[in-house]
């Protein structure tokens, strides 16, 4: 097996590998090869395959509704969460959200949004990598609480995330919604709770937009018996 092109010379130039290191090699969609390196060229990197892997996608799917924020902060959140594990990302233009992604911006932010996803996959060498949505408004979240389990992340949330049980979560995918630097609008928490959405806390501090959803999927992840 042959490892060619950014990836090969990644490996060859920063990553440093060397003849006779043992590699793992992933397709981001579940499939997994290990083996060790036989020959070492900067854009090509052989591989004598030991093994193949198939690992199936996580059921409930745990995914990050991550509102736009200013600077580099939701940038930050994408990376974090999917090095935690998460399933999907959903960038949402919250109505506080400093941050406004145009016809234009939108194509172009969301490409970044997956390409941070997909190097945070390598890092973590994870097996599947998460699908960076097409940026949602409110009205379209609130249309997904029907099929979906949507948790919204509020300082005075009635519940603790912490005292979900997997009975709580179901098998439906999950919706971490996560608000911008200013919060979540109260109308905008009315709509997503009137179409089945909760409020749920993660403790008595308020987080940064960065952190929140990361910290929520690490919770949510031992939960449910991942970690």
């Amino acid at each position: 097996m042959h490892l060619r092109g950014a990836d090969a010379r990644h490996a060859a130039t920063v990553s440093r590998v060397r003849v006779g290191e043992q590699l793992r090699l992933g397709d981001g969609a579940g499939l997994v090869v290990h083996g060790v390196v036989a020959a070492v060229e900067p854009g090509d990197v052989a591989l004598e395959v030991d093994r193949v892997e198939r690992y199936e996608r996580a059921v409930p799917g745990i995914h990050l509704v991550q509102a736009l924020a200013k600077g580099d902060r939701d940038e930050l959140a994408v990376q974090a969460a999917t090095e935690l594990g998460v399933d999907g990302v959903i960038p949402w233009q919250a109505a506080r959200s400093v941050s406004r992604w145009d016809s234009a911006k939108a194509v172009k932010n969301r490409e970044r949004w997956q390409t941070i996803a997909r190097e945070a996959t390598k890092q973590s060498m994870r097996a599947w990598m998460p699908v960076v949505e097409p940026v949602a408004t409110t009205e379209q979240l609130a249309a997904r609480a029907s099929g979906s389990t949507v948790l919204v992340l509020d300082p005075t949330g009635d519940h603790a995330l912490t005292t979900l049980t997997p009975n709580d979560l179901g098998h439906r995918d999950i919706l971490i919604v996560v608000g911008p630097e200013g919060g979540i609008a109260p109308e905008e928490r009315d709509a997503l709770v009137a179409a089945g959405a909760r409020c749920v806390r993660l403790g008595a501090s308020v987080l940064r937009t960065s952190t929140a959803g990361p910290a929520a999927i690490a919770v949510l992840s031992a939960t449910l018996g991942r970690w």
